[in-house]
């Protein structure tokens, strides 16, 4: 049975699924297909990379920088989150911890990274043919977090975050060849989204991006059909939600360091005590 991951990100909570991926590396894990959302796309390339423990560094570490984000960056550029920093200076082959691009690109596993195109509110899944060495269009993209970011040119388009349109990209995992799949949640697998926050910004964005706007409105619903559909596959044998059960009130965004240390253990362990069930789908056992 051909076997798909899917790393649905959440800001700094994306340390979750950081450590997922460290143990699946140790653990010298391979999958059919890796799709990632948001925060979930870079762990999903740097997984593909084998460069373990470089996604722990930049929640951990460089999350705490001002250039990489800060109110300076809001004030000066419109964007809370430096994409160009995280993803550029910081990664590129002469950065302070680069991309192991080529390896990434050497390995025959097919990568997507989703975004939302603002003009139409739709997915766009981006694959390793939209990137090369130091031009990662693609995880700047997916990453773009609406309100906290201007949306990220790439080719003729504009994009946010790829949460927006499909925060559990089931889908795409299983028309790529999958038989099953691994998600990586980073919210207990029984939070289903309310719609507060996604109304909020769905407002402050319509006027300049109403298709965009119209896909945030629809976030909460989206996700919460996509977790039900999950929870099913589970059910099923066709898939293990590998998710924390507590996350400690950690936002998006947060920047504590002790608590993301505790979420990067959480991941690592969670993914250690699914190994079983993971290799007996693999087998097709129930």
């Amino acid at each position: 049975m051909k076997i798909g991951i899917i790393d649905v990100g959440g800001g700094t909570r994306g340390i979750y699924g950081a450590g997922v991926f460290d143990f699946f590396l140790d653990a010298e894990m391979k999958f059919c297909c890796v799709v990632g959302v948001s925060a979930g796309s870079a762990n999903g390339i740097t997984f593909l990379a084998g460069q373990h423990g470089r996604c722990r560094r930049f929640y951990t570490e460089y999350a705490f920088r001002k250039e990489y984000m800060s109110m300076g960056n809001f004030l000066r550029t419109g964007s809370y989150l430096d994409l160009d920093y995280i993803y550029g200076t910081l990664s590129r082959k002469d950065g302070e911890d680069p991309l192991d691009y080529p390896a990434a690109a050497a390995d025959p596993t097919p990568f997507f990274a989703v975004a939302t195109d603002v003009k139409t509110g739709l997915p766009r899944y981006f694959s390793k043919d939209d990137m090369a060495q130091d031009n990662y269009l693609p995880m700047k993209a997916s990453c773009c977090v609406p309100v906290v970011c201007r949306p990220y040119p790439a080719g003729s388009g504009l994009y946010y975050d790829g949460g927006i349109s499909d925060p559990i990209p089931l889908r795409k995992a299983f028309a790529k060849g999958c038989d099953a799949v691994v998600i990586i949640l980073t919210r207990p697998k029984d939070y289903f989204r309310t719609p507060g926050k996604d109304r909020l910004f769905s407002q402050l964005i319509r006027r300049n991006y109403p298709k965009a706007a119209s896909a945030m409105q629809q976030r909460s619903a989206v996700y919460n059909d996509s977790l039900k559909e999950a929870l099913a596959l589970e059910q099923e044998g066709k898939a293990v939600i590998i998710a924390p059960d507590d996350i400690s009130g950690l936002k998006t965004l947060t920047k504590d360091k002790e608590q993301l240390e505790a979420l990067y253990r959480k991941g690592y362990g969670d993914a250690k005590a699914a190994l079983p069930r993971i290799l007996a789908m693999q087998k097709g056992q129930p």
